[in-house]
């Protein structure tokens, strides 16, 4: 499992530009908001881990489509689905889910305080904001595993993902810009959401392996 780890590392790599496109359109989608809204520094603090939130889960989906798609080029994931009577085939996409967020997403949480100070954010809500994209964001990458999945043999497939899993990650939304504001906005709770957002991400780190290698398997069928 730690060589498939590397492995999908070594490829969302090669693949080149996944991580750094991410992150530069995580930085469009912040640096637009003020001339829609206006310069009113408190309306963009207030409305800043929002904005966090949601530039995030969108580059988050930039990359799904090439979960799979390197094993369906060079004949792997016939592989893997045809092993799956002698290992686990959601152990394996639960460490390819991991490799790809590791790759994509991680920058994007790294980038998330420093775009922040752009939002006119005080530095108890970038701390918030960055913790709760850190737990929040692995929820949206195994929920796109399964989308992913459905949508591997599909040609333009991106597009599809999107669709389907957009809906399904409004839960990680709310609970993680419920956190966030939490942390700065008084009576606001923290600790509630944020044990919520912490909880959906457990339970999807087993639903969303399950769902995608079941959908991989129908989809060789």
């Amino acid at each position: 499992m730690l060589a498939l780890y590397l492995r999908d590392i070594r490829l969302h790599v090669r693949a080149g530009g996944g991580a750094l496109t991410g992150v530069i359109f995580f930085l469009a989608v912040i640096a637009t908001i003020p001339f829609g809204v206006g310069p009113d520094l408190n309306l963009l603090a207030r409305i800043g881990p929002a904005i966090l939130w949601i530039g995030a889960l969108l580059a988050s989906l930039l990359g799904l489509d090439r979960l799979f798609q390197s094993d369906r080029d060079d004949g792997s994931l016939d592989l893997l689905v045809m092993a799956g009577d002698r290992h686990m085939p959601a152990l394996t996409v639960f460490v390819k889910c991991l490799a790809h967020w590791t790759a994509s997403v991680l920058p994007l949480v790294v980038a998330a305080p420093l775009l922040g100070l752009f939002m006119n954010m005080p530095p108890t809500g970038i701390g918030a904001a960055a913790l709760t994209l850190l737990v929040g964001t692995p929820a949206i990458t195994f929920i796109g595993a399964a989308g992913a999945a459905v949508a591997v043999a599909l040609p333009r497939g991106g597009l599809l993902i999107s669709v389907l899993v957009l809906p399904l990650t409004i839960p990680v939304l709310i609970f993680g810009v419920s956190a966030s504001y939490g942390a700065v906005a008084e009576p606001d709770p923290f600790l509630p959401p944020f044990l919520i957002l912490c909880a959906l991400t457990l339970f999807l780190a087993v639903l969303g392996p399950v769902a995608a290698a079941l959908a991989l398997r129908w989809g060789a069928d």
